[in-house]
């Protein structure tokens, strides 16, 4: 017979090895405009701030269908699971950031974009990533300028 401490150390075995959530920081996307951010995973908790459509958030806990989330800005609340997508994007963390033609520095800017904006993003190359927007632009960003994905 397992005694009580045997089966709370295989459960939580189990639950570190295989909870998708403890494997790797889990990325989600918002899956539309005016998502609201709350300060506990309900309907009546507090709205502490709100999203957009691709907003990206680092997954840090789950409660049933409630993700306890950490933005770029490392602000956390609670959003309802089903409101976001694992889809790649990515919001800049500087204040103004130059979108390349290549992924090279002395490549030429085809945009230019300011802090919080959110791109997709479709491909990388080194410390490269290639993004696009909602508006249709696209280019080239160097990595460490970006959170999220």
């Amino acid at each position: 017979m397992q005694s009580p401490l045997n089966v709370s150390l295989l459960c939580f075995i189990f639950f570190f090895f295989f909870d998708p959530l403890c494997l790797d920081a889990k990325m989600v996307s918002i899956v539309k405009e005016g998502v609201n951010i709350r300060s506990g995973p309900s309907t009546s908790a507090q709205v502490k701030w709100q999203v957009g459509k691709g907003f990206p958030l680092q997954v840090i806990e789950s409660k049933g269908k409630w993700y306890k989330v950490k933005d770029f800005e490392n602000d956390v609340g609670w959003v309802y699971a089903p409101l976001t997508i694992r889809k790649d994007y990515l919001i800049v963390k500087r204040p103004e950031i130059n979108i390349r033609s290549k992924p090279d520095v002395n490549s030429s800017i085809v945009f230019k974009a300011k802090y919080g904006v959110v791109f997709h993003s479709t491909t990388e190359v080194g410390d490269w990533v290639k993004v696009r927007h909602d508006s249709g632009v696209t280019g080239w960003v160097a990595r460490r300028l970006l959170w999220g994905g």
